[in-house]
């Protein structure tokens, strides 16, 4: 065991110490704003070049910090979590190479180079989500995998349009004659990434990974990358007229689905995974509303407290017998103080609670949405799905936390493990004063500054706070029926975008398949091509040979006729 965790502990500590080196190369590049182009010319043959540009820049140095930086603590979660797995260094090996992709994808501002990081990212999540090797991974990567595929495709004819332009440099873009394709297309490929509707019901299903994998692919890595190619793309993708009122249209259904689908789920990950899916929905709303580097902002901090909440989760089911419905749980907060208290810290910053690193970002975007020039329908749907954030959060912890016992305690509860508690410390920290420090970063590129009436000001605080109120008062164990209704299946099942991404397409492409093979295969293909070949061939043997023994019996009848023909001659 020692070895593996020295395996896992050198990664750990070679991420923390990279993300170190780099702090103070991105303070420099945030206080002056410097951006490099480093250009590498690989191969030039006749008019022919291949040239890989690295651009070095506030929003690619920060982004890779902030990754390494989550990447070392779960790392490190990881040498006490998954210390009894005998594929260990293969784990580790994978999620490396998960954050080479990630760190290629953030550093690379060429289209085609970009694709490298882009499908590495797409390729290891499939493997990590089919990691434990059962039926339920395998379909779950199965439905990663693909729905990661049409934002590859949508990649590749992007770079098929932009052969017009001449080059793929994503800083040196200007509108052209196709460019509404290209808008299109990187908008699609962004919105699979980042599981927007319709290309939502991925997401949940990759909770069959292991949780450090969760941490890691719902803070700041795969989910994060379609968000980060729309900030990427920003100054080109505004020039068209409909890219905003659509995204902002998608990001809002995608955000209430989230939450009202959270509030039913009983999957203790799954909740947590809406929960992520409801945040890259307000990512994506203030990119519609013009606030990339509010979205930036909201990014970094929520990175942040979702990889501590997932690990707070990890070590809950880890404890609980691999139980994950939090309807079993019960008094945890006894049982592992540290653990719960890391755990309702990510919970309070999730909901946008005071002074905690969510709240600055989440409540800047939500007061710069009252003050944007949109739809009052949009902003009371904003509104309502933040309501939902915080009754789902208070959910979770009324169900697993503070209600009663329903399990036997369990001393292996018991909060020992060093390599744990640092990376719950580290990322708690993080939460809490992560949102502070950021402000005095990201507030020089915020809208210009606008006054709100008092009553808009505390709207944000209102509605934390009613939603707190209906959880409390609503989530009992008796109030909504156990019993399956029509109702509670429509949300449970993300509004049926999961049975529809999943059941139907598979079940048509089996029945087409099974009566292709059926027809085709098995049919007019058999007969005119294998046994119709070996059947005609050995119907002509046949016949040949029919033939052969005719033309025999009428050769030694012939024969004999010749004799008696000479023998009666030589008698006369």
């Amino acid at each position: 065991m020692f070895s593996k965790l020295k395996s896992s502990s050198i990664s750990a500590l070679f991420l923390l110490t990279y993300s170190l080196i780099l702090a103070p190369w991105t303070c420099f590049f945030v206080m002056n704003q410097p951006i490099y182009l480093l250009e590498w010319n690989i191969i030039n043959i006749s008019s022919c070049t291949m040239t890989l540009t690295i651009i070095l820049d506030m929003i690619s140095l920060s982004f890779s910090n902030v990754v390494c930086l989550i990447s070392g603590c779960v790392m490190l979660f990881s040498s006490s979590y998954m210390s009894h797995d005998p594929f260990l260094k293969r784990f580790i090996w994978l999620v490396m190479l998960f954050v080479l992709s990630m760190n290629m994808l953030v550093f690379i501002s060429s289209l085609p180079a970009i694709l490298l990081g882009w499908d590495g990212l797409g390729i290891v999540s499939f493997a990590l989500v089919i990691y434990y090797q059962n039926m339920k991974s395998l379909g779950a990567g199965m439905l990663t995998v693909l729905a990661n595929r049409i934002g590859d495709v949508m990649i590749l004819i992007s770079i098929g349009i932009l052969v017009l332009q001449g080059h793929w440099i994503i800083v040196s873009m200007w509108d052209f004659h196709l460019s509404a394709y290209v808008v299109l297309t990187i908008t699609i490929a962004a919105m699979t990434k980042s599981a927007q509707i319709p290309f939502s019901a991925w997401l949940p299903a990759a909770m069959a990974a292991p949780t450090p994998v969760s941490a890691l692919v719902h803070s700041s890595t795969l989910v994060t990358a379609g968000v980060f190619l729309l900030i990427r793309f920003f100054p080109f993708l505004s020039q068209s007229s409909l890219f905003q009122p659509s995204l902002l249209f998608i990001s809002v259904l995608t955000l209430l689905m989230a939450g009202i689908g959270a509030n039913y789920e009983n999957d203790l990950k799954k909740i947590i995974a809406l929960s992520t899916l409801s945040q890259l929905g307000v990512m994506m709303m203030s990119l519609a509303m013009n606030m990339v580097y509010l979205s930036l902002f909201h990014l970094y901090t929520h990175a942040l407290f979702k990889a501590l909440l997932f690990l707070c989760a990890g070590m809950i089911i880890h404890n609980n017998l691999n139980g994950q419905d939090i309807r079993s749980m019960g008094l945890i907060s006894s049982q592992a103080p540290v653990t719960v208290a890391c755990l309702n810290i990510a919970n309070l910053s999730l909901c946008g609670a005071p002074f905690l690193s969510g709240f600055y970002s989440k409540d800047l975007i939500l007061e710069t949405s009252l003050a944007s020039p949109t739809s009052g329908l949009m902003v009371l749907l904003i509104f309502l799905a933040t309501g939902m954030t915080a009754a789902y959060s208070l959910r979770l912890s009324f169900c697993s936390l503070w209600s009663n016992m329903k399990t036997p305690p369990l001393h292996a509860k018991a909060e020992k493990n060093p390599y744990i508690n640092w990376a719950t410390t580290v990322l708690t920290l993080a939460a809490i004063v992560a949102g502070a420090l950021f402000q005095s970063i990201f507030l020089p590129f915020s809208p210009e500054p606008f006054i709100l009436p008092t009553m808009y000001k505390f709207l944000t605080i209102i509605v934390i706070l009613l939603g707190l109120f209906l959880s409390a008062t609503f989530w009992e164990a008796d109030f909504f029926p156990k019993k399956m209704n029509k109702i509670k299946f429509f949300f449970t099942t993300m509004w049926f975008l999961a049975p529809t991404s999943a059941q139907p397409l598979t079940k048509l492409s089996m029945l087409l398949g099974t009566n292709l093979m059926k027809s085709v295969d098995q049919g007019w293909l058999e007969i005119l091509g294998g046994q119709g070949a070996f059947a005609s061939v050995s119907k002509g043997f046949v016949m040949n040979q029919k033939f052969q023994i005719k033309s025999f019996n009428f050769f030694i009848l012939n024969m004999l006729f010749f004799v008696m023909m000479i023998l009666l001659l030589m008698k006369i």
